[in-house]
C-alpha cells in the first residue's frame, strides 16, 4: 500500500500539485471512508496542521475536496465521485477566463497586430478545448456513478 501511495503522490506532483497537497489528496483517495479530519491527516502524514490547512485550502479552491461537519462538529475533508466532475467543470471555467482575457488583449493591442492574431488563436483554441471538456464531462458523468462489476 505504501508503495502505491508513493506512486500516486508522484503522479499528482507531476501534474503540478505541491508535495504535501499531493500527499493529502493521496491519503483521502486511498482511505476507505473517503474522508478524514485535519487532525487525522496531520497524524497520518506526519506534517503540521498548518501544512494540512494550506493543502486543503488549495484542494478546495480546485474543487478536488469538499468540507463537511461531522457529528462532533469537526471539519471532515471529503473526496467522492461527484468532485471529479466538478473539478473538470471548474477547469473548463478557468479556461473560459483565459479566453475572455485573451480577447480583451486583442482589443487593447489592436486587431491587426501580430500579437492580436496570436491572442485570437489562443482564445479560439482554449474556447474549443473548454467546450469539449465541458461536453465530455457531462457525457461521462454517469461513469462516475456506475459500480464496477466484480468477477
Amino acid at each position: 500500500m505504501a508503495e502505491y501511495e508513493e506512486t500516486l503522490t508522484t503522479v499528482l506532483m507531476a501534474s503540478g500539485l505541491p508535495k504535501v497537497t499531493a500527499r493529502v489528496l493521496t491519503c483521502l483517495f486511498t482511505t476507505d471512508a473517503g474522508s478524514l479530519t485535519a487532525s487525522q491527516l496531520s497524524q497520518r502524514l506526519q506534517v503540521s496542521p498548518a501544512s494540512v490547512s494550506k493543502a486543503i485550502a488549495f484542494l478546495e479552491s480546485q474543487s478536488l475536496v469538499r468540507r463537511e461537519r461531522d457529528e462532533r462538529r469537526r471539519d471532515r475533508y471529503v473526496v467522492d465521485d461527484e468532485l471529479f466532475h466538478q473539478a473538470t467543470i471548474a477547469s473548463a471555467r478557468s479556461n473560459d477566463q483565459l479566453v475572455e482575457t485573451a480577447r480583451q488583449g486583442i482589443a487593447a493591442l489592436g486587431p491587426h497586430t501580430p500579437a492580436a492574431a496570436r491572442l485570437e488563436n489562443i482564445a479560439r483554441f482554449l474556447d474549443f478545448i473548454s467546450e469539449s471538456i465541458t461536453r465530455a464531462a457531462e457525457q461521462a458523468r454517469e461513469v462516475l456513478h456506475t459500480k464496477r462489476e466484480t468477477t
